[in-house]
């Protein structure tokens, strides 16, 4: 995904001045191609992440498109401050970019991760949250935040995560894509976990049972349309978030159903405390609830 990020940050910038990249001392070297040919479109503001996105507001302000990056537990948290007060009620046209999402920086622990920065950013004004699953969505979000007059935050994962989709497809903020049809159970998932859903899916597929999966690649706004036209014609919905289940997708997600007035079996699949343990991606999801294991066992039990 940071691949994915950088290119397409590097091809705007490069077609467009008002383009700027912002770091905050971090991921320095991933920058060189960047920096070597347009030194004047990029500023390292040092560790200081509030400092980083007032600076941003300022030039939003005077008409550039920063786009500030760094881990995404260091703006949510950290700079939210900023975030509410100089970009979100300034309706500065600011590109928030929060890397390491969710438990993939799952050697250095909870310090490091971003499983509640869709809960503290949701509730913000004016904020789209765009949560792209692989590196085509990365960049088919970056280039429609770009496009996008107005403050937006995007999650990234890191550079590992596989290529989900194997053709074209339209990215709009606000609609959420089909991956799989199916009638039985719909799982509607987001970021670099909908990768393990798309298995779990092949894995029921094989049994007879077609489920449906839904990317929400946008958390904010949230696809309405998608949510209800699962209620109607599927018999349970199963939300799967690296991230708490607080504030995050499934909240989403379960605000629509209850505003539906319409009644239908549903579970949220993610973290309902800080996470817990190290090791690999796999191994901390599975410590913590979230690995494929815990969604086989949910969809089957929502069968029965």
């Amino acid at each position: 995904m940071r691949t994915a990020y950088l290119e397409t940050l590097y091809n705007l910038a490069k077609a467009d001045k008002r383009v700027y990249a912002l770091i905050s001392d971090n991921g320095a070297i991933v920058y060189d191609k960047y920096r070597e040919d347009l030194p004047g479109q990029y500023l390292n503001l040092g560790i200081s992440e509030a400092n980083m996105l007032g600076v941003a507001a300022g030039m939003a302000n005077k008409g550039k498109i920063p786009f500030a990056y760094t881990i995404g537990a260091f703006l949510a948290y950290r700079a939210l401050e900023f975030i509410r007060n100089d970009i979100c009620l300034q309706k500065q046209n600011v590109k928030i970019i929060g890397t390491g999402a969710g438990e993939v920086y799952s050697a250095l622990g909870p310090t490091h991760h971003s499983t509640e920065d869709m809960g503290a950013l949701r509730s913000l004004p004016g904020l789209v949250i765009l949560s792209p699953a692989s590196p085509l969505d990365v960049k088919k979000a970056v280039n429609a935040a770009y496009l996008y007059n107005g403050p937006v935050y995007i999650r990234l994962g890191t550079n590992k995560e596989e290529e989900i989709y194997t053709e074209g497809y339209d990215f709009v903020i606000g609609k959420a894509v089909e991956l799989c049809a199916g009638n039985k159970i719909t799982i509607i998932s987001t970021g670099s976990i909908l990768a393990d859903v798309l298995k779990v899916s092949r894995y029921f597929l094989k049994e007879g049972i077609d489920i449906r999966v839904i990317n929400m690649h946008t958390i904010k706004p949230v696809d309405k349309e998608i949510i209800i036209k699962a209620i109607e014609e599927t018999k349970g919905i199963i939300t799967v978030e690296d991230h708490n289940i607080t504030g995050g997708l499934g909240s989403a997600v379960a605000e629509v159903i209850a505003e539906s007035g319409k009644g239908i079996k549903f579970k949220r699949i993610g973290l309902r405390d800080f996470s817990k343990g190290y090791g690999t991606y796999e191994q901390v999801r599975m410590v913590n609830g979230t690995g494929m294991d815990m969604i086989i066992k949910t969809v089957k039990d929502m069968l029965v």
